[in-house]
Protein backbone atom coordinates (compact mmCIF):
# COMPACT_ATOMS: atom_id res chain seq x y z
CA UNK A 1 0.00 0.00 0.00
CA UNK A 2 1.37 3.59 -0.63
CA UNK A 3 1.95 5.22 2.40
CA UNK A 4 -0.46 8.28 0.93
CA UNK A 5 -3.39 5.99 0.88
CA UNK A 6 -2.56 4.33 4.43
CA UNK A 7 -2.90 8.34 5.77
CA UNK A 8 -5.79 8.88 3.15
CA UNK A 9 -7.86 5.58 5.22
CA UNK A 10 -6.69 6.55 8.67
CA UNK A 11 -8.14 10.39 8.58
CA UNK A 12 -11.07 8.48 6.77
CA UNK A 13 -11.69 6.20 9.60
CA UNK A 14 -10.97 9.47 12.30
CA UNK A 15 -13.45 11.67 10.62
CA UNK A 16 -16.34 8.60 10.42
CA UNK A 17 -15.74 8.63 14.11
CA UNK A 18 -16.13 12.52 13.95
CA UNK A 19 -19.56 12.25 12.40
CA UNK A 20 -20.89 9.95 15.11
CA UNK A 21 -19.61 11.56 18.03
CA UNK A 22 -21.14 15.08 17.12
CA UNK A 23 -24.70 13.31 16.28
CA UNK A 24 -26.60 15.31 19.51
CA UNK A 25 -24.40 18.30 19.57
CA UNK A 26 -27.02 20.59 17.35
CA UNK A 27 -26.07 23.97 18.44
CA UNK A 28 -28.51 26.17 16.93
CA UNK A 29 -31.70 23.66 17.65
CA UNK A 30 -30.80 23.18 21.61
CA UNK A 31 -30.25 26.69 22.32
CA UNK A 32 -33.49 28.32 20.13
CA UNK A 33 -36.43 29.22 22.08
CA UNK A 34 -39.69 27.70 21.28
CA UNK A 35 -42.24 29.68 20.25
CA UNK A 36 -44.36 29.45 22.24
CA UNK A 37 -42.79 32.14 24.70
CA UNK A 38 -43.29 34.64 21.68
CA UNK A 39 -47.15 35.22 22.20
CA UNK A 40 -47.09 35.85 26.49
CA UNK A 41 -44.04 38.27 26.05
CA UNK A 42 -46.21 40.40 23.02
CA UNK A 43 -49.16 40.14 25.38
CA UNK A 44 -47.24 41.87 28.79
CA UNK A 45 -45.69 44.70 25.69
CA UNK A 46 -48.81 45.27 24.86
CA UNK A 47 -50.18 45.71 28.40
CA UNK A 48 -47.43 47.97 29.23
CA UNK A 49 -45.61 45.57 31.47
CA UNK A 50 -43.06 44.30 29.39
CA UNK A 51 -41.51 41.05 30.88
CA UNK A 52 -38.41 39.38 30.27
CA UNK A 53 -39.31 35.91 28.58
CA UNK A 54 -38.03 32.79 30.86
CA UNK A 55 -36.58 30.10 29.54
CA UNK A 56 -36.14 25.94 30.37
CA UNK A 57 -32.96 24.90 28.98
CA UNK A 58 -32.29 21.23 28.60
CA UNK A 59 -29.88 19.83 31.32
CA UNK A 60 -27.11 18.24 28.76
CA UNK A 61 -24.18 16.10 29.02
CA UNK A 62 -21.83 14.86 26.43
CA UNK A 63 -18.59 14.00 28.20
CA UNK A 64 -18.64 10.93 26.26
CA UNK A 65 -18.26 12.72 23.23
CA UNK A 66 -16.16 15.34 24.10
CA UNK A 67 -13.83 12.32 25.09
CA UNK A 68 -14.18 10.56 22.15
CA UNK A 69 -13.33 13.68 19.74
CA UNK A 70 -10.24 14.65 21.84
CA UNK A 71 -9.40 11.27 20.54
CA UNK A 72 -9.79 11.90 17.58
CA UNK A 73 -7.66 14.60 17.81
CA UNK A 74 -4.90 12.86 19.57
CA UNK A 75 -5.13 10.40 16.64
CA UNK A 76 -5.34 12.70 13.84
CA UNK A 77 -1.73 13.78 12.20
CA UNK A 78 -0.83 17.51 12.03
CA UNK A 79 1.48 17.42 9.25
CA UNK A 80 -1.37 16.18 7.20
CA UNK A 81 -3.92 18.60 5.48
CA UNK A 82 -6.74 15.79 6.60
CA UNK A 83 -4.86 15.80 10.58
CA UNK A 84 -5.19 19.42 10.57
CA UNK A 85 -9.19 19.37 9.40
CA UNK A 86 -9.77 16.97 12.07
CA UNK A 87 -8.14 18.41 15.08
CA UNK A 88 -10.19 22.05 14.27
CA UNK A 89 -13.34 20.49 13.72
CA UNK A 90 -12.53 18.23 16.77
CA UNK A 91 -12.31 21.33 18.87
CA UNK A 92 -14.78 23.60 17.70
CA UNK A 93 -17.46 20.82 17.88
CA UNK A 94 -16.12 20.61 21.72
CA UNK A 95 -16.47 24.18 21.99
CA UNK A 96 -19.95 23.85 21.18
CA UNK A 97 -20.36 21.31 23.10
CA UNK A 98 -19.55 23.26 26.42
CA UNK A 99 -21.94 25.95 24.92
CA UNK A 100 -24.66 23.17 25.43
CA UNK A 101 -23.83 21.93 28.65
CA UNK A 102 -23.91 25.44 30.14
CA UNK A 103 -27.51 26.89 28.53
CA UNK A 104 -29.26 29.40 30.41
CA UNK A 105 -25.52 30.88 32.29
CA UNK A 106 -23.13 33.36 31.49
CA UNK A 107 -21.04 30.88 30.40
CA UNK A 108 -22.46 30.38 27.15
CA UNK A 109 -20.99 33.97 26.00
CA UNK A 110 -17.19 32.84 26.42
CA UNK A 111 -17.93 29.84 24.13
CA UNK A 112 -19.93 31.72 21.68
CA UNK A 113 -16.97 34.51 20.67
CA UNK A 114 -14.92 31.94 21.06
CA UNK A 115 -16.32 30.16 17.86
CA UNK A 116 -18.00 33.30 16.37
CA UNK A 117 -16.12 36.11 17.43
CA UNK A 118 -17.44 39.32 18.44
CA UNK A 119 -18.67 42.83 17.15
CA UNK A 120 -15.11 44.86 18.07
CA UNK A 121 -13.17 42.50 15.63
CA UNK A 122 -11.87 43.89 12.84
CA UNK A 123 -12.93 42.67 9.21
CA UNK A 124 -10.51 40.92 6.99
CA UNK A 125 -7.39 42.74 5.75
CA UNK A 126 -7.42 45.17 8.80
CA UNK A 127 -10.54 47.34 8.04
CA UNK A 128 -13.26 48.80 10.45
CA UNK A 129 -15.04 46.77 13.52
CA UNK A 130 -17.69 44.58 12.61
CA UNK A 131 -19.46 47.29 14.03
CA UNK A 132 -18.92 49.91 12.65
CA UNK A 133 -19.19 47.99 9.46
CA UNK A 134 -22.61 47.09 10.81
CA UNK A 135 -23.62 50.64 11.51
CA UNK A 136 -22.60 52.01 8.03
CA UNK A 137 -24.90 50.26 6.42
CA UNK A 138 -27.65 50.85 8.85
CA UNK A 139 -27.04 55.15 8.73
CA UNK A 140 -27.09 54.01 4.85
CA UNK A 141 -30.17 51.54 4.67
CA UNK A 142 -32.23 54.50 7.15
CA UNK A 143 -31.03 57.79 4.09
CA UNK A 144 -32.84 55.81 1.33
CA UNK A 145 -36.10 55.86 1.37
CA UNK A 146 -38.73 52.59 0.81
CA UNK A 147 -39.97 54.31 -2.40
CA UNK A 148 -36.91 53.23 -4.62
CA UNK A 149 -38.77 50.03 -4.47
CA UNK A 150 -40.42 48.83 -7.47
CA UNK A 151 -44.18 48.10 -6.16
CA UNK A 152 -44.33 44.88 -7.03
CA UNK A 153 -41.77 44.52 -4.43
CA UNK A 154 -44.03 45.78 -1.80
CA UNK A 155 -46.16 43.53 -1.71
CA UNK A 156 -46.38 40.26 0.64
CA UNK A 157 -46.34 37.11 -0.19
CA UNK A 158 -48.09 34.56 2.28
CA UNK A 159 -45.40 31.49 3.64
CA UNK A 160 -47.94 29.17 1.56
CA UNK A 161 -47.86 30.84 -1.87
CA UNK A 162 -43.67 30.91 -1.36
CA UNK A 163 -43.70 27.20 -0.25
CA UNK A 164 -44.78 26.78 -3.61
CA UNK A 165 -42.81 29.38 -5.79
CA UNK A 166 -39.58 28.08 -3.48
CA UNK A 167 -40.57 24.20 -4.41
CA UNK A 168 -40.97 25.18 -7.68
CA UNK A 169 -37.39 27.15 -8.42
CA UNK A 170 -35.69 24.04 -6.67
CA UNK A 171 -37.46 21.32 -8.65
CA UNK A 172 -36.23 23.11 -11.86
CA UNK A 173 -33.21 23.46 -10.62
CA UNK A 174 -32.34 19.99 -9.40
CA UNK A 175 -34.55 18.08 -12.31
CA UNK A 176 -36.84 16.33 -10.03
CA UNK A 177 -37.68 16.43 -5.78
CA UNK A 178 -34.37 16.50 -3.97
CA UNK A 179 -35.18 18.88 -1.54
CA UNK A 180 -38.58 19.65 -0.09
CA UNK A 181 -40.09 23.49 0.92
CA UNK A 182 -42.51 23.01 4.16
CA UNK A 183 -44.14 25.28 6.60
CA UNK A 184 -43.85 24.88 10.18
CA UNK A 185 -45.94 26.41 12.80
CA UNK A 186 -43.60 26.13 15.37
CA UNK A 187 -40.60 27.91 13.79
CA UNK A 188 -39.37 31.41 15.56
CA UNK A 189 -36.89 32.46 12.43
CA UNK A 190 -38.67 33.26 9.44
CA UNK A 191 -36.58 30.39 7.08
CA UNK A 192 -34.22 27.73 8.15
CA UNK A 193 -32.33 24.87 5.82
CA UNK A 194 -31.22 21.40 5.90
CA UNK A 195 -30.10 19.42 3.64
CA UNK A 196 -32.92 17.98 2.05
CA UNK A 197 -35.67 20.40 3.86
CA UNK A 198 -36.32 24.37 4.03
CA UNK A 199 -39.14 25.00 6.68
CA UNK A 200 -41.03 28.71 6.28
CA UNK A 201 -42.84 29.71 9.38
CA UNK A 202 -46.60 29.31 8.44
CA UNK A 203 -48.24 32.72 8.74
CA UNK A 204 -45.39 34.86 8.25
CA UNK A 205 -45.40 37.16 4.98
CA UNK A 206 -42.44 37.08 2.63
CA UNK A 207 -41.13 39.51 -0.23
CA UNK A 208 -40.17 39.11 -3.06
CA UNK A 209 -36.46 39.70 -2.19
CA UNK A 210 -37.45 37.36 0.24
CA UNK A 211 -37.98 34.71 -2.22
CA UNK A 212 -34.83 35.25 -4.10
CA UNK A 213 -32.62 35.54 -0.91
CA UNK A 214 -33.97 31.90 0.44
CA UNK A 215 -33.09 30.44 -3.19
CA UNK A 216 -29.79 31.77 -3.13
CA UNK A 217 -28.97 31.71 0.48
CA UNK A 218 -30.61 29.07 2.15
CA UNK A 219 -31.06 26.40 -0.96
CA UNK A 220 -28.28 26.96 -3.11
CA UNK A 221 -25.30 27.33 -0.65
CA UNK A 222 -26.72 25.59 2.94
CA UNK A 223 -28.35 23.11 1.43
CA UNK A 224 -26.70 22.75 -1.50
CA UNK A 225 -22.81 22.14 0.19
CA UNK A 226 -24.60 19.97 2.18
CA UNK A 227 -26.22 17.54 -0.30
CA UNK A 228 -22.22 17.52 -2.05
CA UNK A 229 -20.90 16.75 1.28
CA UNK A 230 -22.75 13.93 1.76
CA UNK A 231 -21.13 12.42 -1.67
CA UNK A 232 -17.18 13.06 0.00
CA UNK A 233 -17.11 9.50 0.65
CA UNK A 234 -13.92 9.76 2.23
CA UNK A 235 -14.77 12.96 4.24
CA UNK A 236 -18.25 12.22 5.07
CA UNK A 237 -18.44 15.15 8.15
CA UNK A 238 -18.07 18.03 5.04
CA UNK A 239 -21.78 17.68 4.93
CA UNK A 240 -22.17 18.93 8.48
CA UNK A 241 -22.42 22.28 9.65
CA UNK A 242 -19.39 22.10 12.12
CA UNK A 243 -19.34 25.32 14.44
CA UNK A 244 -16.06 26.41 12.75
CA UNK A 245 -17.36 27.10 9.13
CA UNK A 246 -20.06 29.11 9.82
CA UNK A 247 -18.30 32.67 9.21
CA UNK A 248 -17.30 30.88 5.31
CA UNK A 249 -20.76 29.51 5.21
CA UNK A 250 -22.92 32.70 6.30
CA UNK A 251 -19.94 34.82 4.06
CA UNK A 252 -20.63 32.34 1.39
CA UNK A 253 -24.56 32.23 1.34
CA UNK A 254 -24.55 35.98 1.27
CA UNK A 255 -22.61 36.53 -1.33
CA UNK A 256 -24.93 34.40 -3.55
CA UNK A 257 -27.19 36.80 -2.24
CA UNK A 258 -24.78 40.09 -3.44
CA UNK A 259 -23.54 38.39 -7.06
CA UNK A 260 -27.01 37.42 -7.85
CA UNK A 261 -28.77 40.83 -7.17
CA UNK A 262 -30.91 39.16 -4.57
CA UNK A 263 -30.02 41.18 -1.64
CA UNK A 264 -31.39 44.83 -1.02
CA UNK A 265 -30.47 47.30 1.70
CA UNK A 266 -33.19 46.59 3.68
CA UNK A 267 -31.63 42.76 4.13
CA UNK A 268 -28.22 44.51 5.01
CA UNK A 269 -30.02 46.89 7.52
CA UNK A 270 -31.65 43.71 8.84
CA UNK A 271 -27.80 41.58 9.05
CA UNK A 272 -26.16 45.18 10.50
CA UNK A 273 -28.97 45.86 13.43
CA UNK A 274 -28.42 42.26 14.69
CA UNK A 275 -24.98 42.82 14.51
CA UNK A 276 -25.43 46.26 16.95
CA UNK A 277 -27.84 43.93 19.00
CA UNK A 278 -25.41 41.80 20.28
CA UNK A 279 -22.75 44.90 21.02
CA UNK A 280 -25.22 46.16 23.24
CA UNK A 281 -26.24 43.07 24.54
CA UNK A 282 -22.53 42.42 25.73
CA UNK A 283 -22.30 46.45 26.92
CA UNK A 284 -25.89 45.16 29.46
CA UNK A 285 -28.81 45.36 27.27
CA UNK A 286 -30.98 43.08 28.22
CA UNK A 287 -33.95 41.61 26.43
CA UNK A 288 -36.39 44.13 26.31
CA UNK A 289 -34.03 46.59 25.49
CA UNK A 290 -32.80 44.53 22.45
CA UNK A 291 -36.46 44.48 21.42
CA UNK A 292 -37.23 48.12 21.68
CA UNK A 293 -34.62 48.53 19.45
CA UNK A 294 -34.85 46.54 16.86
CA UNK A 295 -39.13 47.93 17.05
CA UNK A 296 -36.96 51.57 17.15
CA UNK A 297 -35.30 50.38 13.53
CA UNK A 298 -38.68 49.49 11.63
CA UNK A 299 -39.35 45.70 12.21
CA UNK A 300 -42.66 44.65 13.34
CA UNK A 301 -43.23 43.63 17.10
CA UNK A 302 -43.12 39.77 15.98
CA UNK A 303 -39.82 40.31 14.31
CA UNK A 304 -37.84 42.02 16.95
CA UNK A 305 -39.01 39.51 19.13
CA UNK A 306 -37.44 36.88 16.73
CA UNK A 307 -34.69 39.21 16.12
CA UNK A 308 -33.56 39.58 19.56
CA UNK A 309 -34.32 36.21 20.98
CA UNK A 310 -31.12 35.39 18.25
CA UNK A 311 -29.02 37.65 20.62
CA UNK A 312 -30.04 35.91 23.85
CA UNK A 313 -29.95 32.20 22.51
CA UNK A 314 -29.09 30.16 25.34
CA UNK A 315 -27.91 33.16 27.47
CA UNK A 316 -29.42 34.90 30.71
CA UNK A 317 -31.99 37.76 29.06
CA UNK A 318 -30.98 40.39 31.93
CA UNK A 319 -27.94 41.81 30.18
CA UNK A 320 -24.31 41.63 29.82
CA UNK A 321 -24.57 38.41 27.87
CA UNK A 322 -25.02 37.48 23.84
CA UNK A 323 -24.81 34.55 21.48
CA UNK A 324 -22.85 35.91 18.88
CA UNK A 325 -23.10 34.40 15.66
CA UNK A 326 -25.21 36.93 14.02
CA UNK A 327 -21.76 38.76 14.05
CA UNK A 328 -20.21 36.00 11.23
CA UNK A 329 -22.17 37.55 8.56
CA UNK A 330 -20.48 40.74 7.16
CA UNK A 331 -16.91 39.20 8.20
CA UNK A 332 -17.75 36.12 6.24
CA UNK A 333 -19.22 38.06 3.27
CA UNK A 334 -16.13 40.55 2.94
CA UNK A 335 -13.87 37.23 3.58
CA UNK A 336 -15.53 35.44 0.63
CA UNK A 337 -15.75 38.30 -1.55
CA UNK A 338 -12.05 39.13 -0.91
CA UNK A 339 -11.26 35.32 -1.56
CA UNK A 340 -12.56 35.29 -4.78
CA UNK A 341 -11.18 38.17 -6.20
CA UNK A 342 -7.59 36.93 -4.90
CA UNK A 343 -8.48 33.33 -7.11
CA UNK A 344 -9.91 35.36 -10.04
CA UNK A 345 -6.13 37.40 -9.80
CA UNK A 346 -4.24 33.70 -9.24
CA UNK A 347 -6.02 32.22 -12.13
CA UNK A 348 -7.49 29.66 -9.36
CA UNK A 349 -11.40 29.89 -9.67
CA UNK A 350 -11.45 26.19 -9.48
CA UNK A 351 -10.94 26.62 -5.60
CA UNK A 352 -14.37 29.09 -5.70
CA UNK A 353 -15.87 26.53 -7.72
CA UNK A 354 -14.64 23.38 -5.08
CA UNK A 355 -15.58 25.53 -1.66
CA UNK A 356 -19.43 24.20 -2.83
CA UNK A 357 -18.21 20.47 -2.38
CA UNK A 358 -19.02 20.53 1.27
CA UNK A 359 -19.07 22.47 4.19
CA UNK A 360 -15.68 23.91 4.93
CA UNK A 361 -13.52 27.02 5.76
CA UNK A 362 -11.72 28.94 3.19
CA UNK A 363 -8.49 27.78 4.25
CA UNK A 364 -9.23 23.82 4.39
CA UNK A 365 -10.33 24.56 0.16
CA UNK A 366 -6.78 25.87 -0.27
CA UNK A 367 -4.94 23.19 1.77
CA UNK A 368 -7.42 20.42 0.34
CA UNK A 369 -6.30 21.47 -3.73
CA UNK A 370 -4.44 18.46 -3.95
CA UNK A 371 -6.64 16.07 -2.49
CA UNK A 372 -9.03 17.32 -4.93
CA UNK A 373 -6.44 17.06 -7.64
CA UNK A 374 -5.94 13.73 -6.99
CA UNK A 375 -9.59 12.57 -6.85
CA UNK A 376 -9.23 11.85 -3.07
CA UNK A 377 -12.20 14.38 -2.97
CA UNK A 378 -15.12 14.48 -5.04
CA UNK A 379 -16.01 17.77 -6.76
CA UNK A 380 -19.00 19.21 -6.28
CA UNK A 381 -22.05 17.27 -7.91
CA UNK A 382 -24.45 20.51 -7.67
CA UNK A 383 -22.92 23.97 -8.58
CA UNK A 384 -25.12 27.22 -8.08
CA UNK A 385 -25.38 28.85 -12.31
CA UNK A 386 -23.62 31.96 -10.91
CA UNK A 387 -20.85 29.92 -10.09
CA UNK A 388 -20.58 27.36 -12.82
CA UNK A 389 -20.98 30.04 -15.52
CA UNK A 390 -16.62 30.66 -14.89
CA UNK A 391 -17.10 33.80 -17.39
CA UNK A 392 -19.98 35.88 -15.99
CA UNK A 393 -18.22 35.20 -12.66
CA UNK A 394 -14.82 36.71 -14.10
CA UNK A 395 -16.54 39.57 -16.00
CA UNK A 396 -18.44 40.67 -12.53
CA UNK A 397 -15.05 39.83 -10.23
CA UNK A 398 -12.76 41.48 -12.60
CA UNK A 399 -14.98 44.54 -12.56
CA UNK A 400 -15.17 44.58 -9.08
CA UNK A 401 -11.16 44.37 -8.89
CA UNK A 402 -10.63 47.41 -11.13
CA UNK A 403 -13.56 49.57 -9.23
CA UNK A 404 -11.57 49.73 -5.41
CA UNK A 405 -8.81 51.04 -7.25
CA UNK A 406 -11.04 54.12 -8.15
CA UNK A 407 -11.04 56.75 -5.11
CA UNK A 408 -14.59 58.39 -4.40
CA UNK A 409 -13.11 60.87 -2.53
CA UNK A 410 -11.09 62.37 -5.48
CA UNK A 411 -14.29 62.39 -8.13
CA UNK A 412 -16.06 65.95 -8.67
CA UNK A 413 -19.47 65.63 -7.31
Amino acid sequence: MNPADGDIAHHTALDQRMVKAVRGIKLLSLASWPASLQAPFLNSVARGQPKLPQIDYPRLDFGDARRELAGIARAADPAHPLGVYLRESAHSWDIAAQLLEALGTAAVTTHSIALFGQPDEALPGNGPTTREAARHFIAIANELDRELLAPEEQIPVSATALQLQLQTDLDAFFGGRVIAVELDPDLIAKAAAGATRIRLRHGAAFSDYDRRQLLQHEALVHSLTALNGREQIRLPSLSLASPRVTETQEGLATFAEQITGSIDIERMKRISLRIEAVAMALEGADFIDVFRYFGQAGQSAEESFSSAQRVFRGVPVGGGAAFSKDTVYLRGLIGVHTFFRRSLQQDRLRLCRRLFAGKMTLADVQAFEPLFDDAVLAPPRWLPRWVSRANGLAGMLAFSLFANRIRLDSIPA
